[in-house]
């Protein structure tokens, strides 16, 4: 949808990508400009210098999330026999390493393939450290 077609009610978002059928969903995309790190524990899981950050907006602001290219992963993750749904981004595969999910990403929606073979981490069982 482009920001010249938005309903009256709906504000622009400069560079948002929005769900087609939902105007008020959408996401910003927006390079990291720094390098990226994520750990497990001591171990390093990813490292990269591509890595964006992106910011939704749907029922709620969503913490923004950090996703890496797949090349940046340093250890081989373990595809989950799980998927998920969004209407924005796309079905999201998940990703575990030792036995415990940590990873997911999306095999994205054609209007969100700014995302494609991207993977972002849950927080609460990672290390995330971003710049040095």
């Amino acid at each position: 949808m482009a920001e010249n077609d938005l309903p009256d009610n709906v504000a622009p978002v400069e560079g948002a990508i929005r769900n087609p059928a939902n105007p008020h969903h959408f996401m910003v995309v927006q390079p990291a400009g720094r390098r990226v790190r994520i750990f497990f524990g001591d171990r390093l899981v990813a490292d990269s210098m591509d890595a964006v950050r992106v910011i939704e907006i749907g029922r709620r602001a969503y913490e923004p999330r950090l996703y890496l290219p797949e090349q940046s992963l340093t250890v081989p993750l373990t595809r989950q026999d799980k998927v998920t749904h969004c209407p924005l981004k796309g079905d999201a595969d998940y990703f575990s390493l030792e036995g415990q999910e940590i990873a997911w990403a999306y095999r994205s929606l054609d209007f969100a393939a700014v995302l494609n073979g991207l993977y972002s981490f849950w927080g609460d069982n990672m290390r995330i450290v971003e710049g040095q």
